[in-house]
């Protein structure tokens, strides 16, 4: 009630008793104003009278409140079986949905910590295997210069540098940026200065910013740091400036140096792609006038520099959606998931609360008739239901904080450096806004279910027999839609959990084209001031590999530029098949540089023609071997063995020698893409991994690659030494899967127990409303049989009810399921049939108990007891 209302009352009362105080004093023989004046005088100042009433008021509202929450505490102490059930329910869901909710907040929500984020663009050419692909940097000056939709564009790239300290050389992260690549995200260092203009051109001194987290644990936090020199893969740079404590970009990893981009501007140097492309939106310009736009500059390119970019277009999209679009559709399954449980258990709790409000009709029936209001009485459920949320709801949000701590602690320490905005997962405002928003709507709902229920007229007739009545009536309806209603639900998040778990397993099983066990890998930078030269390169691969021969277990040794099962297949060459009509953007491919024994290593599958042989060196003409893919997609219904192609009109013919199966060079979820391989001998790198296998364990073969190789020349940096199959098992497709099939299978698991406890408690209750029935029936000669018929029967319609929507639900959900799964149709007979089977056996079983029970009824007790 308000203030104001309250008012007008003690207003109406006080001039009520002033005027028969004045009727009375008149009676007495007082005059009109002696009466008015004593009436007055007793009654004292109004005001203060009023706030005294007030008050008294207020105190005994909330008593009364009190007394509702101590009345409703001592009814959930002597019913503890329902009050423990319920709270457990609830405190299941909500952990369930606020643990998700925090992860799709900190990925989907949360706005990058960057100005305007809306507004910046990831760019990228789009070429015939994809729409993600590198840009040169004589195309970045183009698309920089030519655009009209960005006020700025600026480029960068990942890069590991080899940081000279004064006792070794150390590997740490890093990028090269171009100089307004600070400046477009909206960061400004905070100490020092950002790059200048022209200070990312191949003639400027060499500079470098660090991060925050370098400062602090590389240079102590000194305030002196600016102008020293760091030594970075054999170069000096100069320290100009440090960046902000939560500054990160997640595409370039967890960067302790940012280098200015100094790249050459030579023509021939325009089909060497290896950047990355950032932007800002112009204000009022849409993104798809900026798609637009980009494509067009992309055409205009490929007419220009066909040997280059002909068949290259230009694919504009937010930066969000770089960030964490591949991560998009796992949350949005799993926080679905969890809502769905979320909405079993909300409707599980309904379910107890009808049951408890029906059994409790005869109780609220007396204190109705013993002068209680209809309000008063409401508010005890109201009071009861919100103690139920409020419980469930703060238990829930404790579970959530230790299941997000375990989440995190479960995925892969590749991954969280890769996702540095999972950095402040936890109950920030957004999720206790949201958790709040859930007790709130439970609240609602478990004060209204028994509200609705029961009026008061429906509390009159509870003292009578036929309120029972009124009542078994009521909830065989009722409970009968909310458990068919549970079924569905159960159904829903079974079927995920079926067709994910058999996309796991078909995607741990698929053949990948190789053999994985005893295979270890190690990744090797050399120092380019001193392996600068080709034959340099080739000479310390040969010693690697000749010094690892010798180590005991190792059966052979290879090195590759890139091994398989990478995030990112990547390393794409344009050429031309010699001899053919060209056109441009058919010609595509992933390019790998592979030493002689690399297939016969990791025990690829040679279709047909040759493996390299030590010959294939400079001094020989150029060759090539190529997967299965490349030879479908290039040379459909022709022999490409002897065929030559070349990457552009200026580079020397290259021959195909052979076809190899397909090897997963990128994500296991991905399709194989064309590879060609050729020599390590002909196209030697700095950078390269070392692959072995071994009789033994790989595990126990890494350290020792690592002590070779440092013998060998300790300024080489070796890291990700790891085995392939932990390799395959951290893998980012491999842990999405993998966790979205475990997380949805748990909320399927629970979802099917509370469907099954709901069926047997509906069940349960039926058979306690119907003993007399029962007993009536056997004493009239119907067999036992007869009676299990009867309660099978009415748990059988539940169940087929609820089984049937949840398939036609299940196929629905499952089908936007359909980017996520691996070798697994969303309509799969088999998971929806044994599904469908389980869900079956489940309502069976659980309403066997009952059927056994109604069976069992002694008539004669039966009847007497009624």
């Amino acid at each position: 009630m308000s203030r104001s209302k309250v008012n007008r009352e003690i207003d109406a009362e006080l001039r009520s008793h002033i005027e028969l105080r004045i009727e009375d004093n008149l009676a007495a023989g007082m005059s009109a104003e002696d009466a008015r004046r004593d009436a007055l005088l007793r009654f004292g100042n109004l005001t203060s009278t009023k706030e005294h009433v007030a008050g008294a008021d207020t105190a005994l509202t909330l008593d009364s409140i009190w007394s509702d929450l101590c009345y409703a505490c001592r009814q959930l102490w002597k019913n503890p079986g329902f009050a423990c059930t319920a709270i457990l329910v609830l405190t299941l869901g909500m952990c369930a949905s606020i643990a998700i909710f925090a992860f799709v907040d900190a990925v989907l929500i949360s706005p990058l910590p960057y100005q305007v984020p809306s507004r910046l663009a990831g760019l990228f050419e789009s070429t015939p295997l994809g729409p993600r692909f590198h840009l040169s940097y004589l195309d970045y000056l183009d698309w920089k210069r030519q655009n009209k939709v960005f006020s700025s564009v600026e480029a960068y790239d990942s890069i590991s540098f080899a940081l000279k300290t004064a006792t070794e050389t150390q590997r740490v992260e890093g990028a090269t940026v171009s100089a307004g690549f600070f400046r477009t995200l909206g960061v400004a260092p905070i100490v020092g200065r950002d790059f200048g203009v022209g200070e990312d051109t191949p003639s400027a001194p060499r500079t470098v910013i660090v991060s925050y987290a370098a400062w602090q644990s590389r240079f102590g936090k000194r305030q002196d740091l600016l102008g020293q020199t760091v030594t970075l893969n054999g170069e000096p740079s100069v320290i100009i400036g440090v960046l902000p404590q939560d500054f990160h970009f997640a595409l370039t990893g967890q960067t302790e140096f940012w280098t200015a981009l100094s790249e050459s501007s030579d023509p021939k140097n325009r089909g060497n792609h290896g950047l990355s492309a950032i932007a800002r939106l112009k204000d009022g310009i849409t993104w798809e006038a900026a798609s637009s736009d980009m494509r067009s500059i992309a055409q205009q390119l490929a007419k220009q520099y066909p040997d280059s970019d002909e068949g290259r277009g230009a694919t504009v999209l937010p930066l969000t959606e770089v960030l964490v679009g591949s991560l998009r559709p796992v949350l949005l399954l799993l926080l679905c998931g969890a809502v769905l449980l979320l909405l079993i258990a909300c409707v599980n709790v309904s379910g107890l609360l009808l049951v408890r409000s029906e059994n409790r009709r005869h109780e609220i029936a007396i204190r109705g008739a013993l002068g209680a209001s209809r309000m008063r009485l409401l508010r005890q459920f109201v009071t009861e239901g919100v103690m139920l949320a409020a419980t469930g709801s703060l238990l829930g949000v404790c579970a959530a904080c230790g299941a997000i701590h375990l989440l995190k602690l479960l995925m892969p320490v590749n991954m969280l450096m890769d996702m540095p905005y999972l950095k402040g997962l936890g109950l920030n405002l957004h999720v206790m806004g949201f958790a709040v928003a859930i007790g709130l709507a439970m609240a609602n709902l478990f004060s209204l279910t028994p509200i609705l229920r029961l009026s008061l007229a429906d509390l009159r007739t509870g003292l009578t027999e036929g309120g029972r009545s009124s009542s078994r009536t009521v909830w065989s309806h009722l409970g009968a839609n909310l458990v068919a209603l549970e079924l569905s639900a159960a159904m829903v998040l079974l079927v995920g959990a079926g067709l994910l778990g058999k996309s796991f397993y078909r995607l741990m099983h698929a053949d990948i084209g190789f053999q994985t066990d005893h295979l270890a890998s190690m990744r090797l930078l050399a120092p380019l001031s001193r392996y600068a030269k080709d034959e340099q390169q080739v000479a310390l691969a040969r010693h690697v590999m000749d010094e690892t021969n010798h180590l005991p277990g190792v059966q052979s040794v290879a090195i590759a530029h890139q091994i398989p099962v990478a995030n990112v297949a990547g390393g794409n060459t344009t050429f031309e098949v010699i001899g053919r009509p060209q056109h441009g953007s058919e010609d595509e491919s992933s390019s790998r540089n592979v030493s002689v024994d690399y297939f016969s290593t990791v025990r690829a599958r040679l279709v047909r023609g040759r493996y390299f042989s030590e010959g294939d060196d400079v001094s020989k003409p150029r060759v090539t071997i190529v997967n299965r893919s490349f030879t479908r997609k290039y040379f459909a219904g022709e022999d490409p063995i002897g065929r030559q192609i070349r990457y552009d009109a200026t580079t020397p013919a290259i021959e195909i020698v052979g076809i190899v199966d397909d090897l997963k060079e990128g994500p296991l979820d991905e399709e194989v893409q064309p590879v060609l391989y050729t020599p390590f001998n002909q196209e030697p790198d700095n950078a390269f991994f070392l692959v072995a296998r071994t009789a033994q364990e790989p595990q126990e073969l890494l350290k020792s690659l690592e002590a070779t190789v440092h013998r060998i020349d300790p300024e080489i940096l070796t890291f990700n030494a790891e085995t392939m199959e932990d390799r395959i098992n951290h893998s980012q497709s491999t842990y999405l899967h993998r966790s979205s099939a475990c997380l949805v299978g748990g909320f399927a698991a629970i979802a099917l127990l509370l469907g099954v406890v709901g069926l047997y408690g509906l069940i349960a209750y039926s058979v306690s409303q119907r003993t007399r029935e029962i007993g009536v029936r056997i004493a009239m000669g119907a067999q036992r049989s007869s009676v299990y018929k009867l309660i099978l029967k009415e748990a059988g319609r539940l169940a087929a009810i609820g089984i049937l929507a949840g398939l036609i639900c299940s196929v629905v959900t499952a089908s936007l399921m359909r980017k996520i799964l691996f070798g697994t149709q969303p309509w799969d007979a088999g998971t929806l049939a044994g599904v469908a089977l389980v869900l079956s056996i489940s309502a069976l079983l659980a309403s066997y108990i009952p059927a056994h029970r109604a069976a069992s009824v002694n008539p004669v007790e039966a009847l007497r007891a009624e």
